[in-house]
């Protein structure tokens, strides 16, 4: 039903079905990226009066984001998983801007953690209002006034000493 590309990856057709309405993809954050598109299959339809909201799950983040939505009238969308500042760019998720190079993102055992990208198929009022409280919180968080001065920006999170440590050392011949 849905197709997603990642960039410089072959294109995923085959989520894991969660229920009737409700698709995943599970996609490894290595080699970084920054964009998925996602889009109805050829000859794929929605149900009238629906649209399909897609949402990510970044590893070590246990809530799923919206992202935006597709439907039979806008088939295709690009969404940025990069953000600055915290909010939203292009649709994406905000919080750290290495959110998917950061080096202290490999897991236990080596490997780079998987991201969940999840697609479900609601009425499309109901996405249309989760779309409308998104672009409201992400404009009340960039109405907040700077005066350009600020030394640290805003929604960056701390970095732990020992990746801090590695960081100066790995740089500094």
């Amino acid at each position: 039903m849905f197709g997603v590309i990642v960039s410089s990856r072959p294109v995923l057709t085959q989520p894991q079905a969660i229920s009737e309405t409700q698709f995943a993809y599970t996609i490894p954050t290595a080699p970084s990226f920054s964009h998925i598109v996602v889009f109805l299959l050829p000859g794929t339809t929605l149900p009238a009066g629906t649209a399909a909201a897609v949402y990510a799950q970044l590893p070590g983040i246990p809530d799923f984001k919206l992202l935006g939505a597709i439907a039979n009238e806008k088939p295709s969308a690009i969404f940025k998983l990069n953000a600055k500042a915290g909010g939203p760019a292009g649709g994406g998720l905000g919080g750290d801007d290495d959110a998917m190079t950061d080096e202290a993102a490999v897991g236990a055992n080596g490997e780079a953690p998987n991201m969940t990208l999840g697609i479900s198929v609601e009425p499309a009022q109901q996405v249309a209002a989760n779309l409308e409280q998104m672009k409201a919180q992400a404009a009340a968080a960039s109405a907040v006034p700077s005066t350009g001065l600020e030394l640290v920006r805003r929604g960056e999170r701390t970095v732990d000493t020992k990746v801090l440590a590695q960081r100066i050392i790995k740089n500094a011949f």
